[in-house]
């Protein structure tokens, strides 16, 4: 591997083939760079967009190791992918994320310690191996605490929240007894997250604070500007440096985290996701260069672009059947859809986003 940006003309391989590969794919393609998409089913969104496809298993190294030898970088649209899957390609082809981001966003233990670790606010926590271990945990962690399992669960899923004491048993037994973390409940005004951009230079750049509204557990709206005094916002961006820089991570990373009403620190960090991420779609119609953007941009040695934002947003997200009123959507003012083309619309899926954008104020 050189330190040499890729020319255009060069390919991106991507695994996972879902929304966030396919808008990595289109913006990928306005900066003349292919991609090919490796997923493990052949019905892929980003497969509509892509140069070139391949369908196989994560597990199956064998494939992934063919899959990157045929690319000259891989990253990845989720953070689950197997790490084994991670050191075959990086045998073949330049891997970035760094196999440590996603060692970290993997496991929620590994995540809480390694931030906290930092010096960073966390929410109180414990981990969790045996319904002994949870008992004990939420006499020192007082409910209303949330039992989440360790790897996996997104969107709401892999979690149960115990209201009292009571509660432990059956909270255990719904997550099916995997090796979890207890976190106690953080009493908060608002959700934020700060989609940061990290070069392969080391240059960092930071798009403005979010402010998000989740329903059911799966990310409902996100704003800017945050409704947060600058003070607030230039703290939530030197965290999320913090952590980029920790990590040595290169392209998007976004830190999501609660201010908290009278306490101090008042920000604590609740996860990270080492990608580009549903809080940051507005920047697609806000900024002149977006999240899909500036991550290719990294990943590729480019310089990175301007993260400056030139309009207001809202995003929201379009679930399930809320994407059959699209016809309603593109007749708004002010307002991009953006629909992946998921042949199913099915409750708590995500099937497409709004950018309501509005002058800079």
């Amino acid at each position: 591997m050189t330190d040499a940006p890729l020319p255009p003309g060069s390919t991106i391989g991507i695994l996972g083939g879902g929304q966030l590969g396919r808008m990595m794919s289109a913006a990928a393609s306005r900066l003349g760079l292919k991609t090919h998409i490796y997923n493990d089913t052949p019905d892929a969104p980003a497969f509509h967009v892509a140069a070139k496809t391949s369908v196989g298993a994560y597990d199956d190294l064998d494939a992934i190791a063919h899959f990157a030898g045929q690319v000259d970088v891989v990253t990845c649209e989720f953070e689950n992918v197997p790490a084994a899957a991670l050191e075959a390609a990086g045998a073949a082809a330049p891997v970035f994320p760094p196999v440590k981001s996603f060692e970290v966003a993997q496991e929620r233990l590994a995540e809480k310690d390694f931030i906290s670790g930092l010096g960073i606010a966390v929410a109180p926590y414990a981990g969790i191996d045996t319904l002994s271990d949870l008992k004990e945990a939420t006499l020192r962690i007082q409910p209303p605490a949330l039992l989440k399992t360790r790897r996996f669960g997104y969107d709401g899923k892999g979690q149960a929240r115990i209201h009292t004491l009571c509660d432990a048993e059956s909270a255990w037994e719904s997550i099916g007894e995997a090796p979890a973390i207890l976190e106690g409940l953080v009493d908060f005004e608002r959700e934020l997250s700060v989609v940061t951009v990290r070069g392969r230079d080391g240059a960092v750049r930071f798009y403005d604070v979010v402010e998000n509204v989740h329903k059911d557990g799966i990310l409902h709206t996100s704003t800017v500007p945050a409704r947060i005094p600058p003070a607030l916002e230039k703290e939530a961006k030197e965290i999320a440096g913090k952590i980029a820089e920790a990590l040595g991570h290169v392209g998007i990373i976004t830190v999501e985290m609660f201010q908290r009403g009278g306490a101090a620190p008042a920000l604590a960090v609740n996860e990270i996701a080492p990608r580009v991420h549903n809080s940051g779609h507005w920047t697609q119609d806000a900024c002149l260069v977006s999240q899909f953007e500036n991550h290719v941009r990294a990943i590729c040695g480019w310089p990175l672009g301007d993260v400056t934002r030139h309009s207001d947003a809202v995003m929201t997200n379009l679930i399930g059947s809320d994407a059959e009123g699209w016809r309603h959507y593109a007749a708004e003012p002010s307002t991009a859809v953006h629909l992946y083309g998921k042949a199913e619309a099915r409750p708590g899926r995500k099937m497409g986003h709004i950018n309501k954008i509005s002058p800079k104020t």
